[in-house]
């Protein structure tokens, strides 16, 4: 009798079971997309896209497509099979040209440094402390936090005048440095940008007590003004310059209207300096 039971229970267990497997779906809907999508990724888990690992980031692909041009991967960037494959995957034609980024840091360094700070050497531990030694609370504080990040060796220190300096051309537009820096003065900009602003000081977020060094930018409204291609618009809220680098020709005429030299041609940071070098 009771052998009976058991196996009648035992019957009954697997036609449940039975039910249950042919009628619940076997995978999560949209789960083979962000498995397919996980695959083409290079499984480093950087967390340089702004999610906390690639299949994070796989899921958030899956469900919209136009992420990849707001925030790509910079790895599959660098492999033309590996993005041939995820815009297979994404049913879009993705041109790394189009959508690759690079590192800039908005400082132009020489700021005046207003007390002595013998705390930790990293620029993290410096903010902590009013935001910095330095005059201008938004300035680089060179400390080399953003130097040790960089896996291609694309950011150094130049320490005359204490800033950090990102080469474009090794950049592949990871952003490590981009959140390793305190000061949020590193931005990952198109690659092809050819006016950069080395600025970053915020006027309508003042410190009481700091204010900006005497290389930032004033406000003056003369690399406006001395542009004849309408590639420059006047942001009056943040009371900034903003580049249009379509309309820019580069004519370099905003750069020689800039009394501070918060410009800069794009493509040629860092070229000087390792010029010098070369040459001693």
């Amino acid at each position: 009798m009771i052998i009976g039971i058991l196996t009648a229970i035992g019957l009954i267990c697997g036609l449940i079971i039975y039910l249950v497997y042919i009628k619940v779906p076997q995978k999560v809907k949209g789960f083979e997309k962000t498995e397919e999508i996980n695959s083409i990724l290079p499984g480093m888990n950087c967390g340089a896209c702004g999610y906390p690992g690639c299949f994070a980031y796989a899921q958030a692909l899956a469900k919209d497509a136009d992420l990849v041009t707001k925030t790509p991967c910079s790895q599959v960037l660098q492999d033309p099979e590996s993005l041939e494959k995820l815009g297979k995957a994404l049913n879009c034609t993705l041109d790394a040209t189009a959508i690759c980024k690079k590192a800039l840091a908005r400082c132009s360094g020489n700021s005046e440094v207003i007390y002595s700070y013998s705390g930790a050497p990293t620029c993290k531990a410096a903010a902590q402390l009013l935001r910095g030694y330095k005059r201008c609370p938004y300035a680089c504080l060179g400390l080399s936090d953003c130097v040790e990040i960089c896996p291609q060796g694309a950011v150094s220190i130049d320490l005359d005048k204490n800033v950090a300096i990102i080469d474009p051309d090794k950049c592949t537009g990871c952003g490590l440095c981009v959140t390793e820096c305190p000061q949020d003065l590193i931005e990952l900009v198109p690659a092809g940008t050819k006016i950069a602003f080395l600025c970053n000081y915020q006027p309508l977020k003042n410190i009481p007590g700091r204010e900006r060094c005497d290389f930032g930018c004033i406000h003056c409204r003369k690399c406006f003004k001395a542009c004849e291609d309408e590639a420059i618009e006047w942001n009056k809220e943040t009371a900034l310059p903003e580049f249009n680098q379509e309309k820019c020709t580069l004519c370099l005429k905003c750069i020689e209207a800039c009394e501070q030299n918060t410009l800069a041609d794009f493509t040629k940071i860092g070229k000087e300096k390792e010029a010098e070098l070369v040459s001693v």
